[in-house]
């Protein structure tokens, strides 16, 4: 702030305080955040945005091409940022979005599988029922009976 008020010596110093600056700021306890905000382009928060979207309407039909769309990304830059941030495609996002509370349901509210898979967003039980298996390691009820057997037994 000081070189605000000598502007011959601004024109030499400011780009050593602005390159101290970043450096304080890649160093210092924020340092994580703000490498990352660098190396996805400044893409956080749309991916922000994104997974939200993602959240609100799991259990909608949704075309990736239009998310993507809406954020202002192409549809490979989405993909690429997107997995960057969670490990997984948008449609393994939302799949395990629909799995989770799919087991919630049956947990909380005392659901049967299929109407489970119903709501949230399953037209057919038994791929309901095979998908869940493959996440979860076991068929929906066996897994929700053990789950209650677990929460008894603590």
């Amino acid at each position: 702030m000081r070189l605000i008020e000598r502007p011959h010596e601004c024109r030499a110093l400011a780009p050593l305080v602005i390159r101290e600056i970043v450096y304080r700021l890649l160093t210092g306890t924020q340092g994580g955040r703000m490498r990352h905000l660098a190396t996805f382009g400044g893409h956080a928060h749309r991916m922000v945005r994104a997974v939200e979207k993602l959240r609100q309407n799991f259990d909608k039909p949704l075309r990736i091409e239009a998310l993507a769309r809406e954020l202002g990304m192409s549809l490979s830059g989405f993909h690429a940022h997107f997995k960057a941030v969670t490990a997984m495609s948008p449609l393994q996002f939302k799949k395990q979005l629909r799995l989770q509370e799919a087991r919630r349901l049956m947990l909380s509210e005392d659901l049967d599988a299929a109407e489970a898979g119903y709501r949230v967003g399953y037209d057919d039980a038994s791929h309901f029922s095979r998908e869940y298996k493959r996440h979860f390691g076991k068929p929906p009820m066996r897994d929700v009976e053990r789950l209650r057997e677990l929460a008894a037994a603590s």
